[in-house]
């Protein structure tokens, strides 16, 4: 029986087929690296991750790679589309709330396909004592309690709305040395995670922690205090993640790997059925 070339086989040498896609990974996340690693192999695929330039010495992914911000939707467009990018994937941090909002803009007013990861918050288990509350301001009234010892584990960004607090004690853990005031009784330690959970506990110990506060981020590099917590029925301020309206999201890596294959799929698709490809 004769052997029949699939379409793909007889029009893979046509320049529209051949054409490389652009993929702009919005980072700063373990996950983020790991796609851009993964993605950044392929002879098929641009990839270009950006960093917001929050931390001064970030991890830097596989592949092309841009530092700072974009100033705002107008300039994310102008971005998208000077650079010739074919589908962005947001895999910003959970509380990233701004550049996430204005891809969402950004990509559906140039109709760009957008693939959010969305990394699933914490739940509460059997144990934990947890206060969640809406803003970094009602945590900072929350644990400026007197007597109290608190462990601020949120990063530098949110600092400013403890720099006020006087009563308690706070131990602030951040990658790098914050330019916000810091509250006037507090201990500064510079470390990047991941963290154990052994030396969370000790730690916790140690400093003879009373409140964490935290932001619902999700993942694992910084669940292991949360772990500890709940071993030594220390309450937890856990502020809320703040509402991105999106279109539609993923949770896992794999979700995007998957979701990305179809987009691309779609394209080759609609390049054979185009009249130009039709004549070969």
């Amino acid at each position: 029986m004769k052997n029949e070339e699939s379409p793909f086989t007889q029009s893979a040498t046509h320049p529209a087929l051949q054409r490389t896609h652009r993929v702009l990974i919005l980072g700063g996340t373990g996950e983020a690296l790991r796609l851009a690693e993964h993605l950044s192999q392929r002879s098929d695929l641009a990839v270009v991750s950006s960093l917001a330039g929050r931390v001064d010495q970030p991890t830097i992914p596989a592949g092309e790679v841009r530092i700072g911000g974009f100033g705002g939707v107008a300039s994310l467009i102008e971005y998208l589309v000077t650079h010739g990018v074919d589908i962005v994937i947001d895999a910003t941090h959970p509380f990233a709330a701004k550049i996430s909002s204005h891809a969402e803009l950004a990509c559906r007013r140039v109709s760009i396909p957008l693939i959010a990861l969305e990394r699933p918050a914490w739940r509460p288990q059997q144990g934990d004592r947890w206060v969640p509350v809406p803003t970094f301001e009602s945590a900072a009234l929350l644990a400026d309690q007197l007597g109290n010892r608190v462990f601020l584990s949120i990063g530098r960004q949110e600092l400013d709305a403890f720099s006020e607090c006087s009563k308690a004690w706070f131990l602030i853990r951040t990658i790098d040395k914050p330019t916000a005031p810091l509250p006037q009784r507090s201990r500064l330690i510079l470390s990047r995670g991941p963290f154990q959970l052994g030396e969370e506990r000790l730690m916790l110990r140690q400093e003879a922690i009373t409140h964490i506060v935290s932001k619902n981020s999700g993942g694992t590099a910084t669940q292991s205090k949360i772990e500890a917590a709940r071993e030594l029925g220390i309450e937890v301020i856990m502020v809320e993640r703040p509402a991105v309206a999106r279109s539609n999201s993923y949770t896992t890596v794999d979700h995007v790997y998957s979701r990305l294959e179809q987009l691309l799929r779609g394209h080759m698709a609609s390049q054979l059925d185009s009249p130009e490809i039709k004549r070969l």
